[in-house]
């Protein structure tokens, strides 16, 4: 069966009972000022944001009247840019908002003996400066320059005061955007823990409590099933030398485990694909794979990262780019097997990220482990007629053709701790040289 595969995700993930079928995941209060990506449609080379999707910008994060974020909508202009070109210059007056439509940009800011240093890159459904129209008194903190061709739909100053004049909730949800900017936060945007440290003699200490989100995701186990078929008389006349049945079964449990990590992976309600935050998927430099590339993944999961997964292309695209800089990665042993790494985080293969026809793909790095807040697999064991952990067969009879028929079923889901527990590098190119 040429469909079987090493299925590592399945291996690395430390698998966690979900009693009752659910897993709640309770985080810490975060300030959320708005990190997700714009969507856009296009009519022919006419590029227009979708009004709603504005609610992703930090100022407009949770504003819901239609009518203004379809006047806003209106006043966007398409711009376009040539690789090199300068959309935003350091110091210069920030009085424009842009969205990113088609293209990679980077952001450059000033080093600190007066060198260029690359901030980060952004690409499709990015956005910046839009929290600088609340302000009109701001300047660029850095500088903006298109690495590819690039369309771009920027809303300037003039344009957003006048809808800002004319619509009393926008000013109301301004005016609330900016007293939330003042709540006391950590780094990562949590409510704080208010302590005292190093204090002498017999000071008041602060009084605090660990505020908690209030609407707290939940988790519900999935299940991949199928009906396994067979006639009696297959098991009743060639059970030797090979229990017909037993094989039957064992590649009916292969392909349900395949399709297990496959939707661990792609899922659109708990895939890694789709649940890794905003902030946490990176595009690459250039578009292959570079060692910078995994190195700003293990920048985004510093905290004990457990494996890069990636589709066995983008693992050999990978070993191209070091080679071309006379690199070599050293080689690992992981359970048992010799396994490429990087940063001696090892790179396993995983097929279930797909190749798009476009020739891209995504590199995901995770931390793994309840312990670690990292990612978790959810599963529950003891089920009747259990014939693996989280997975049941159970026999449904014989019809009146003499078949014998099994229900077999597997429960399962994936649950991300925290948020930087993944990261994805994002937009991968598959057979082609970087510049």
């Amino acid at each position: 069966m040429q469909g079987i595969t090493s299925r590592w995700l399945l291996r690395v993930l430390p698998w966690v009972q979900a009693a009752g079928g659910t897993y709640r995941v309770n985080r810490r209060l975060t300030y959320t000022v708005g990190d997700g990506r714009v969507t856009f449609v296009s009519t022919g080379g006419d590029v227009r944001v979708i009004p709603a999707e504005l609610g992703e910008l930090p100022l407009l994060r949770g504003f819901s009247d239609e009518a203004v974020l379809a006047a806003l909508a209106d006043r966007f202009e398409q711009r376009s840019y040539e690789p090199g070109d300068t959309i935003v210059e350091f110091g210069h007056s920030s009085d424009q908002a842009f969205l990113i439509a088609h293209g990679k940009v980077s952001q450059i800011g000033p080093g600190k003996y007066g060198d260029q240093t690359t901030l980060g890159v952004l690409a499709n459904g990015d956005h910046f400066g839009d929290e600088t129209l609340a302000d009109p008194q701001s300047i660029w903190e850095y500088t903006v320059q298109a690495v590819t061709p690039a369309t771009v739909l920027v809303l300037p100053q003039r344009a957003f005061d006048e809808v800002y004049e004319q619509s009393e909730s926008l000013r109301a949800h301004v005016s609330d955007f900016q007293a939330n900017l003042l709540a006391p936060r950590n780094d990562h945007g949590e409510a704080n823990i208010h302590l005292s440290a190093g204090h002498a003699g017999e000071p008041d200490l602060p009084s605090t409590f660990v505020d908690y989100e209030l609407a707290p995701r939940e988790y519900e186990l999935s299940v991949a099933q199928t009906v396994l078929r067979v006639h009696t008389r297959v098991a009743d006349l060639y059970n030797q030398p090979m229990n017909q049945v037993e094989q039957q079964l064992r590649l009916t449990i292969e392909a349900l485990r395949e399709r297990q990590e496959s939707e661990l992976v792609n899922n659109p309600g708990f895939g890694l694909l789709h649940n890794a935050d905003v902030a946490q998927r990176i595009h690459t430099r250039s578009g292959p794979p570079t060692p910078d590339d995994l190195d700003e993944l293990l920048s985004a999961v510093w905290k004990e990262p457990t494996v890069f997964l990636a589709h066995p292309r983008a693992i050999a695209a990978f070993g191209s780019e070091c080679s071309a800089r006379g690199v070599y990665p050293t080689p690992l042993d992981y359970l048992g097997h010799q396994v490429p790494s990087w940063r001696g985080v090892p790179i396993l293969p995983c097929n279930k990220i797909g190749v798009s026809e476009t020739r891209t793909t995504s590199i995901m790095l995770l931390r793994a482990g309840e312990q670690n807040q990292g990612v978790v697999g959810l599963h529950q064991t003891g089920l009747p007629d259990e014939y693996q952990p989280g997975l049941s067969v159970r026999f449904m009879g014989i019809d009146d053709k003499a078949i014998m028929s099994y229900l077999v079923s597997a429960y399962y889901s994936a649950a991300v701790l925290v948020p930087d527990a993944l990261a994805i590098l994002e937009n991968v190119e598959l057979g082609r040289e970087s510049s």
